[in-house]
């Protein structure tokens, strides 16, 4: 930027409309308490290290690696309590099928981006490919098993009906897996739709900022969206089977 930023207006005006998100929630008794304040000291503290470490990390691919994978493990940790608070504790196995999850698709997305050339492999890329996309398939993650879960419950009768029949697990929550899935790649699938004319990709704008031209930007914004597309699939799919298999 021509101009740096003032830090504490810029800290000041975070909280503030932290604030005012907590107090439009409250004023409709929303159960979401002080999470907007939270979410936004906890994102401002996580940048902070994040600038530093960057200054380390990112020349050295294994350093890249390895960061990557504790933004997987802090991905899937994230999920499993959205979806279960108590995960973590009593049912560990949820946890495993979101990390196995979102692991399948990164790791398709990535592989599909540098093995065929389409991208020039290097560490910068890596890390903004990779962390864009397990920020994004965390999402699905969260949104297909909440939902999967949800309509498992509320179909319970029905699911019971078809194992008493004799139909496999997956059988019997097939539908139910199909509609979370669905549910959980809308959102991905139509920011995908209006990019450009509704929604302004940050890989996109990052790249210009850096100094890359514009043609080139867009060409790795568009990789980066196909393998959201990618990564999503399979990381609810996957997901959605897993959790299919563990029903009796």
């Amino acid at each position: 930027m021509d101009h740096p930023m003032n830090l504490p207006l810029v800290l000041a005006v975070c909280v503030g409309m932290s604030l005012s998100a907590v107090a439009v929630l409250a004023s409709m008794r929303v159960s979401l308490r002080w999470e907007p304040i939270i979410a936004i000291l906890r994102a401002g503290m996580q940048l902070a290290l994040l600038a530093l470490v960057l200054q380390f990390i990112v020349t050295d691919v294994l350093w890249v690696l390895a960061f990557l994978v504790l933004m997987v493990v802090v991905a899937s940790i994230t999920a499993a309590r959205r979806i279960d608070p108590q995960a973590l504790r009593h049912d560990r196995s949820l946890w495993l099928a979101i990390l196995f999850s979102i692991s399948l698709g990164l790791s398709a997305a990535v592989l599909c981006a540098f093995a065929t050339g389409a991208v020039t492999f290097g560490t910068q890329y890596l890390l903004a490919l990779g962390g864009i996309v397990t920020g994004n398939v965390m999402s699905i993650c969260t949104l297909t098993g909440k939902h999967l879960r949800e309509q498992l419950q509320v179909h319970r009768g029905e699911v019971e009906g078809w194992l008493a029949l004799g139909a496999t697990a997956p059988v019997a929550t097939v539908r139910f897996r199909r509609a979370s899935v669905k549910l959980a790649l809308i959102p991905g699938m139509d920011s995908a739709k209006t990019t450009g004319l509704v929604t302004l990709p940050g890989a996109f704008v990052g790249a210009v900022f850096a100094g890359a031209s514009p043609v080139d930007a867009g060409l790795f914004q568009l990789i980066v969206l196909a393998g959201l597309q990618l990564g999503g699939a399979i990381t609810a799919t996957t997901l959605a089977r897993c959790l299919a298999s563990r029903t009796s």
